[in-house]
Formats: structure tokens, C-alpha cells, sequence
């Protein structure tokens, strides 16, 4: 990786369920050929590991990443290939480590892009906790005015998550709700999940192709209709 040029997205994975939209978008991101910095909290690798089995490990976060990334979101191991060499712009930074580059405004990033997150974290993020460094990025994405957005998986909603939600729109992020759609023509777990995770991404001004786009044609989400390339 070449330091001087590179300019990464940050990726924060909470604990929320939804760690499939969370590899939906990294996949995205990585076959765009954006760079990534990635911050696992320490309560998504519960999250993970209950919905994957998937351990993840600082000193072999490349492999467990890579499995991660490889699996679908029916629980396939080998949905996808992933090579360890995919992720070779990738950046890992532990949750707890505050020095991190991305902890600092100075540190190049496009912005932040938090998913799924957790009401904890929506509510950290909106009071400017700064508890670890997912919450502390996400301060600096807002203060520094780059992109943040923040992909809240949680139902039914309190009312003071909405308000704080409120107050994140206030501070210029984009909530997204991972709410997916069926117009696109969804036969498959994966199709929803990378429904969300190709919203996350619009919302970013990354192009992707991960779901088909609606296109002012009534039945075009009716099974059998061939999605757009």
C-alpha cells in the first residue's frame, strides 16, 4: 500500500445483527477497488461468531476476514472467493486502539461508514461519546464534514434512538435504515442483504452493481424477470 496516495473508507462494524450487510458492502467496496479501514467492535465479534461461526482475531484477521467475506448470507462457507490477497488494501485496526490513524482528523479517509449499527452505537455516535474507536472515527468523519453513514439495523425503535437518529441527520449523516426493498426482483437471503448494503454504498457515491435498479416498469420485480447487468 502506498500511504501517500491511498485514501480509504472506514468501515465499522457494530454490534448489531447483520454481519452479512457488513460483508455485502466490504465486497462491494473491494470490487470497486476502493481502499478499506476496517473496525470491528468488540461486541460484533460476538455477533459474528453467533451468526457465523466466524471468530474473529487480531493476529489472524486476514484469514478470518477472508472467511467472513467468503460466506453468504445462507450460511454458504464458500459462497464467494475470496483470496487473502483480495484484501491486500485492507487496513485492520482493534476497536480499543484510540491512537489508530483514522482517530485523527489529519488521517486521509473518503468517510465513514458504520454497518450495521447498533442503537448503542447510533447513540454514542450522536452524543460524541468517543467510547472506542468506531464511535471516535465516526466523531471525526462529522467534525471533519466527509461522509458518514450509518446503516441502523434495529426494530421496533425507541423514541430517543429516533431522536438521536435526528440528531445524526442534524450532523450531517445519512441514516439508512437496513430496511430492504422487493421491487428489485429478490429470490434469495443474498438479493435483501445486498439490496441494503447496495444502498450503503449509493449513499456513498460508490458504483456498484448489487441489486437491479428500478426503472419506472411496473412487474419488473416479478419472479423470472432477468435482472439488469
Amino acid at each position: 500500500m502506498n500511504d501517500g496516495k491511498r485514501t480509504p473508507w472506514v468501515v465499522g462494524v457494530s454490534g448489531a445483527s447483520g454481519t452479512p450487510y457488513a460483508a455485502s458492502v466490504l465486497r462491494g467496496l473491494l470490487a470497486a477497488g476502493e481502499g478499506v479501514d476496517l473496525v470491528v467492535s468488540r461486541a460484533s465479534r460476538l455477533t459474528l461468531l453467533d451468526e457465523t461461526g466466524i471468530g474473529f482475531r487480531d493476529a489472524h484477521w486476514r484469514e478470518d476476514l477472508a472467511a467472513w467475506l467468503a460466506r453468504g448470507a445462507d450460511g454458504k462457507p464458500d459462497a464467494y472467493d475470496v483470496p487473502v490477497e483480495a484484501l491486500e488494501d485492507v487496513r485492520y485496526w482493534p476497536a480499543g486502539d484510540l491512537a489508530a490513524g483514522p482517530s485523527s482528523g489529519s488521517y486521509p479517509a473518503k468517510g465513514m461508514l458504520i454497518v450495521p449499527a447498533s442503537t448503542a452505537a447510533v447513540a454514542g455516535v450522536a452524543l460524541g461519546l468517543s467510547k472506542d474507536l468506531l464511535q471516535r472515527v465516526a466523531s471525526v468523519t462529522l467534525k471533519e464534514r466527509r461522509p458518514l453513514v450509518v446503516a441502523v439495523r434495529e426494530t421496533p425503535l425507541s423514541g430517543q434512538t429516533l431522536k438521536q437518529m435526528v440528531a445524526l441527520d442534524e450532523a450531517g449523516a445519512v441514516v439508512l435504515p437496513a430496511s430492504p426493498a422487493f421491487y428489485a426482483g429478490a429470490t434469495h437471503i443474498q438479493d435483501l442483504v445486498d439490496f441494503v448494503a447496495g444502498r450503503v454504498l449509493d449513499a456513498a457515491g460508490v458504483p456498484h452493481e448489487l441489486y437491479r435498479r428500478w426503472r419506472g416498469e411496473l412487474g419488473g420485480g416479478a419472479p423470472g424477470v432477468p435482472r439488469a447487468g
